[in-house]
């Protein structure tokens, strides 16, 4: 899945709401405070149960990258065993005038299977109007 959305704020903004140790980053589940923006460093998140999707509510969230403008990329894989889910997300930054274009990349799913294409739908609604909207609300909070 892929969500773009621009911010009238600089790359270096949005960088600091995505990874700052200030707050959350907007784009975890409640479950995972303890995420730090290293690379190598795992963390477990919890969220809501979601057997309809396969989703057993335990990540493990692994960074694999922060590059200066990809940050960051990371693996998301459901910590039970059965369940299939392993995804990896990554966040572009994109200067563009005075503001930032962002996009976002969820790969990972299977289209084939029936829980994991309702996991998508879910998820890219999600992205688009809860992650999106608390970015931006983050972001303000950097003034």
């Amino acid at each position: 899945m892929r969500v773009e959305r621009f911010s009238p704020h600089p790359p270096a903004r949005l960088r600091r709401a995505l990874t700052g140790p200030e707050l959350p980053a907007p784009w975890q589940t409640p479950g995972s405070r303890d995420f730090r923006p290293e690379v190598g460093h795992r963390c477990r998140t919890t969220s809501v149960p979601r057997p309809d999707t396969g989703f057993s509510g335990v990540v493990v969230v692994s960074v694999l990258a922060l590059e200066a403008e990809r940050m960051p990329r990371v693996r998301w894989a459901d910590a039970d065993p059965a369940h299939p889910a392993d995804r990896t997300i990554a966040w572009t930054l994109e200067q563009e005038g005075r503001g930032t274009r962002l996009f976002l990349v969820h790969e990972g799913f299977d289209p084939d299977d029936p829980a994991q294409s309702m996991a998508w739908k879910i998820m890219d609604g999600g992205w688009r109007s809860h992650v999106m909207r608390s970015l931006g609300q983050t972001q303000e909070r950097f003034s």
